[in-house]
């Protein structure tokens, strides 16, 4: 080997070790390309998690927002046109539901179901509110899922040149869960509660003993599931109990002392008993 020849080899190997202490973790290996795809596909699930955050945020307030018109019902002559205007806002809160179908488009639910479920239930505890009121019963899974068919307009390339495009329907789906659809449900007694109190302040004699009955089944129901179901859903049966307790009170004192107090001063008197309740269980 010539002088010339073993100088080159020399420069060689330092520049090779010169690239080895600028990346000594090799990131042009193999391993190193498969997490930075790894990094990648966690990236985008947090984003995804993220939009579904905020859309459960939008889901929410709509529904609240229902649900408070919902309850100037006890108090306008024209009932219908309150759940028309309710109706209105239920398909706006659907609209958003469509946003998260769009979004778990070939997903797997359960990775981002903590995301949304708080405000799912929402929707439920709204649109089960608004059946109640105009058919005076409980609405059922199977009726809420048949609202959450949604048909997307979309173009889709043609398959022979891969050039140009033609509209296309696109049907999605969104599938309320029966845990969530039983938490929305325990929600719904805490409205009735509050319903049973407007009622008797507007002179409804007859609602309050119309709520206790409708709350009564639904508090068997839960009890039949008991520890058996999921545990959120009986943390909920507590709820539930104290929401048929103060209906079940404001119906027995519409029943025996409804003589003795003047109807302008029965929602008053009930929502003092209810406020002594609830300190009373706070205090227990």
């Amino acid at each position: 080997m010539s002088k010339r020849e073993g100088n080159g080899s020399t420069r060689r190997r330092r520049t090779e070790s010169a690239q080895r202490a600028d990346d000594p973790l090799g990131h042009t290996s193999q391993v190193v390309a498969a997490f930075r795809v790894f990094q990648q596909e966690l990236d985008t699930k947090h984003d995804k998690y993220e939009r579904l955050v905020k859309l459960s945020r939008d889901i929410t307030i709509e529904s609240k927002r229902t649900i408070f018109l919902l309850h100037r019902v006890t108090s306008v002559p024209n009932v219908e046109e309150v759940l028309n205007e309710a109706d209105a806002k239920l398909d706006g809160v659907r609209q958003k539901i469509s946003q998260v179908a769009e979004e778990l488009r070939g997903e797997d639910l359960h990775q981002f179901h903590k995301a949304f479920t708080s405000g799912v239930q929402e929707y439920v505890e709204a649109v089960s509110f608004h059946h109640f009121i105009r058919h005076r019963t409980l609405i059922s899974l199977e009726e809420i899922n048949a609202h959450l068919v949604f048909v997307k307009e979309e173009k889709l390339e043609t398959k022979v040149t891969g050039e140009g495009s033609f509209p296309g329907a696109c049907v999605l789906t969104f599938q309320v869960t029966p845990t969530d659809y039983l938490l929305g449900v325990a929600d719904l007694t805490g409205e009735l509660m509050r319903m049973c109190i407007s009622s008797v302040g507007n002179g409804d004699m007859d609602t309050p003993f119309e709520l206790s009955s409708f709350l009564r089944d639904i508090h068997d129901g839960f009890s039949y599931i008991g520890n058996m179901g999921p545990y959120e859903v009986s943390k909920k049966l507590h709820t539930l109990r104290q929401s048929l307790g103060k209906v079940e009170d404001a119906c027995y004192m519409l029943r025996v002392r409804g003589s003795e107090i003047p109807k302008h001063m029965l929602a008053d008197v009930l929502s003092s008993r209810t406020a002594l309740l609830d300190h009373d269980e706070g205090v227990s």
